[in-house]
């Protein structure tokens, strides 16, 4: 029997030190892709890697041998022991994955409720399983899709996304308490994002009296820094920008870190003991760690924005019952739909052994009639399979009835040999 699983590790269950070390490489979910394919064990995959989390989604008939390779690819590619990444990672089976996937579409599952950025991902990891790598089937085809449609269905249904709080705005919003507010200070966006910009929108919000964006492309962080009357950078002056700014906000897709431990302490003499605050939202991270350790120096990366952004959750909370009632019923419409997957191979095989009759017959009866007219000929068409799929739609109706029940397999026996339908195997 085929089970859909899920197993990963998100923000919750796994620190950001562990969860860079499989969104370093960009080729991550493509190579996990083909070593599924390759150990055998998988019939369709599925491969999600974001900031804030890292998943397999699959389907499969060796639910131990599947679960046994998929950690071990996930050691091989973040380098991470198996016995360092077992306690991370969370396991879901079946309508317990499915739910589980549902959450995460409708940004019920993300750090930050309701944020729209989850979705475009998804639809980015199952391009790469279906369109690509070919490891999407029937399946996760229809899993994927009914996805999207939930998600959609909470964002319309639901003011769930008109509560979220964006990483951006609760990276600000620690910046304005370590500083009691950011009038007259100074910052610098590194990365020029989609992130980036809404850091860039509520820091200016805010009062910041001075705003540098540097970016790898020259351009984007010109194009940014003209929107905001900020002043863009090169990536090689942050040194020389770390002697000016109060506060750094750093949200690149950068494999190495861009602010190292050496950097900052050579820039800390002429500093004269003013703090330096980073607030470093990427993942990989951008910011050396050691860098906290440091003298006025203070680092917080993404996971210490999770108390910020619980401070506004109880609109969230309301809407987020209404969403999961929504994909409750979307998880009961899936179980469903599975369930049938069992009748449908006798069912095809029932609807090819009536058309073939019918076709015989036609043929037969026709080789001892004179010539028939066109219209006829099509009036002749019609009734025939009128009749054929009025013989066979009880029959039918009672399989589709009895998928998913223990008794299930007896009634497609007894389907199979009442109509001969394995008379050829």
């Amino acid at each position: 029997m085929i089970k859909i699983f899920n197993i990963g590790m998100n923000h919750e269950s796994a620190p950001v030190e562990l969860r860079e070390c499989l969104a370093r490489d960009q080729q991550i979910p493509q190579t996990a892709l083909s070593l599924m394919r390759e150990s055998g064990y998988f019939k369709e995959g599925l491969f999600l890697s974001t900031c804030n989390r890292v998943e397999a989604l699959y389907t499969t008939e060796t639910p131990i041998e599947a679960k046994s390779s998929i950690i071990s690819i996930l050691s091989g590619l973040g380098g991470i022991t198996e016995k360092e990444l077992r306690p991370t990672l969370y396991s879901h089976e079946d309508m317990e994955a499915v739910r589980h996937i549902f959450m995460v579409a409708s940004s019920l599952d993300s750090m930050v409720i309701g944020e729209p950025q989850i979705l475009g991902q998804i639809k980015d990891a199952y391009r790469l399983a279906a369109v690509r790598e070919k490891t999407s089937g029937v399946i996760l085809n229809r899993l994927m899709h009914r996805a999207f449609h939930v998600a959609k269905r909470v964002k319309t249904e639901t003011r769930i996304s008109e509560a979220a709080v964006s990483i951006s705005y609760a990276a600000v919003e620690l910046a304005k308490k370590i500083f009691r507010g950011l009038e007259g200070k100074k910052a610098l966006l590194i990365g020029a994002g989609e992130m980036a910009e809404l850091a860039a929108r509520h820091v200016i919000s805010n009062g910041v009296d001075s705003l540098s964006v540097a970016n790898r492309s020259f351009d984007r962080a010109v194009r940014m820094a003209d929107s905001f009357k900020g002043k863009a950078v090169l990536l090689e002056e942050i040194g020389s920008e770390l002697l000016e700014v109060d506060i750094v906000i750093t949200s690149t897709a950068s494999t190495e870190y861009l602010i190292t431990y050496e950097q900052v302490k050579n820039s800390l003499r002429k500093r004269r003991n003013r703090p330096l605050f980073f607030i470093d939202i990427a993942v990989p991270r951008d910011v050396e760690p050691r860098v906290n350790g440091l003298e006025n120096v203070y680092l917080y990366d993404i996971d210490d924005l999770k108390a910020v952004i619980e401070e506004n959750t109880s609109q969230r909370k309301q809407e987020a019952l209404k969403a999961e009632r929504i994909i409750q019923e979307e998880v009961i419409r899936f179980d469903k739909w599975l369930e049938t997957l069992e009748v449908v191979p006798t069912i095809i095989s029932l609807k090819n052994k009536v058309e073939a009759i019918r076709k015989a017959e036609i043929a037969r009866s026709l080789s001892g009639m004179g010539e028939l007219t066109p219209s006829q000929r099509v009036a002749l068409e019609a009734l025939t399979v009128s009749m054929a799929e009025k013989i066979i739609n009880d029959p039918i109706l009672m399989l589709k009835s009895k998928a998913g029940r223990s008794s299930s397999e007896n009634y497609l026996d007894v389907a199979r040999k009442l109509f001969n339908l394995d008379e050829n195997q």
